[in-house]
């Protein structure tokens, strides 16, 4: 119904709305004149304090909530609010933006509530209350890897101030031959030629060539502090093992509804397992949770599965289609248009987990020998690695969510289907070409049967 003015005026969609500012050291919570003569109040951060936020929201009715994503300080607002049975939305920062000039932590929350009245807020994606555990041990153990690499670099550092050119005569140091060598040296063990005895037979590199790398100035400074890195990254390594306890706990409780399916696991494509994999079965739960083979994708181990399970959930209800998926993931070009001209179709910036593990995966793609392999090598020549690597994640993410939405196994097609496909598809438009210039396109028969 059109106003006074002539303006159209916009219908209340959540009525019994309410904002929130959130902050470090306290809230700012606003909701309708209507509901309550003081709209607008303060609370602490404390937890009793947050308890006296959802009593008083309940007390003046409020049924919706909506709040930014500021740091880490929403997740308790957020959990308590939930649990008490709220609908609380999570809004990205840039998209409720406050008018310049009028900037507080009350306007801000006067602005949430006003926009979410209305239904001008769209909810961040949040999975499930055990999604999300899971997403939560992931996340954790990703930073223990990440600490644990750090001890790595200081093992290396002491052994180099040793002259002990370890890493140039195996290929990790922290592998069966290298911390054999490693823990014999922190023992008090100098001599090159016995130190090169703990050489495993798959290692390239002979007995002679390690012990050479391993004549070095042993100093007890540099010593001790190699000693000091191996206990550190041993600490770390047990540490990730509890974690992994932990993620296959959670992954059992997500699989406590399911039903094991009929048809028995495929065969895995790759014996190795995947660098910094859980140590846990973890194909199996994949498989009971999924009913499917997410690792028959190209590019796509084990353990990348599972953390694309944990950044994405189960459910893909949540996208309506593959590409409302692909532009939460900011694979889709982000179009700016004015004037009716293409100011930039740009992809998004973003610190998506899902995204990053695509873009890691294309990019492992493009050494492979299949289709998305081939896909990955024609256009990185023809528009650069760095749109292939966007191109490819996106046919990923679209096969994860159809595999995940519909139910249908990945059948790989191979290389040479798709150059076969690309040379049908360049012919028909050279025919195309030469018909509508009034040629005819004819194949030269000494010449069909050679390679293209």
């Amino acid at each position: 119904m059109p106003s006074k003015k002539g303006f159209p005026e916009f219908s209340i969609v959540h009525p019994h709305a309410a904002g929130i500012d959130i902050g470090a050291k306290f809230h700012v919570v606003a909701v309708s004149p209507d509901c309550d003569p003081t709209p607008v109040r303060q609370f602490q951060s404390f937890t009793t304090d947050l308890h006296k936020l959802s009593q008083w929201l309940q007390e003046v009715g409020v049924k919706s909530v909506a709040m930014e994503s500021t740091g880490i300080y929403w997740i308790p607002v957020f959990e308590i609010l939930e649990a008490d049975g709220f609908e609380v939305i999570l809004v990205n920062a840039r998209e409720v933006k406050q008018v310049p000039g009028r900037k507080t932590d009350y306007n801000d929350a006067q602005w949430l509530q006003k926009l979410h009245q209305f239904g001008l807020l769209r909810a961040s994606f949040r999975p499930s209350e055990h999604i999300a555990s899971l997403r939560a041990y992931l996340r954790h153990r990703e930073r223990l890897i990440e600490y644990s690499a750090a001890h790595i670099q200081h093992m290396q550092k002491a052994l180099m101030q040793m002259n002990l050119q370890l890493h140039h005569v195996v290929s990790d140091i922290t592998g069966v031959t290298g911390m054999k060598i490693i823990r014999d040296i922190i023992k008090g063990e100098r001599c090159p030629a016995r130190l090169a005895t703990h050489r495993d037979i798959r290692c390239k590199k002979s007995e002679g060539t390690i012990a050479a790398a391993l004549t070095g100035n042993y100093r007890n400074e540099h010593a001790f502090m190699l000693k000091q890195a191996v206990e550190l990254y041993d600490f770390y390594q047990e540490r990730i093992g509890d974690c992994d306890k932990q993620i296959e706990q959670a992954m059992a409780k997500l699989n406590q509804r399911k039903v094991i399916p009929d048809a028995p696991l495929p065969k895995a494509r790759h014996r190795t397992k995947q660098h910094n994999e859980p140590d846990f079965a973890v194909r199996s739960a994949l498989y009971t949770l999924t009913g499917l083979d997410l690792t028959q994708i190209n590019g796509i181990g084990p353990y990348t599965a599972l953390r694309l399970i944990g950044e994405c959930g189960d459910d893909m209800s949540k996208w309506a289609t593959e590409k409302h998926f692909v532009s939460w993931l900011s694979l889709s070009p982000g179009n700016k248009i004015s004037g009716g001209k293409i100011l930039s179709s740009k992809t998004r910036r973003t610190k998506n987990r899902a995204t990053t593990l695509l873009r890691i995966a294309a990019v492992n793609i493009g050494k492979t020998e299949t289709a998305l392999g081939a896909f990955y090598r024609r256009l990185a020549g023809r528009v650069g690695k760095a749109k292939a690597v966007t191109a490819t994640a996106r046919k990923l993410a679209i096969l994860f969510y159809s595999i995940m939405k519909h139910g249908k196994a990945y059948v790989e097609p191979g290389a040479a289907y798709y150059e076969t496909q690309y040379r049908n598809r360049v012919l028909s438009n050279l025919k195309k070409r030469a018909k509508r210039w009034g040629y005819e396109l004819v194949a030269n028969p000494a010449s069909q049967n050679a390679a293209y």
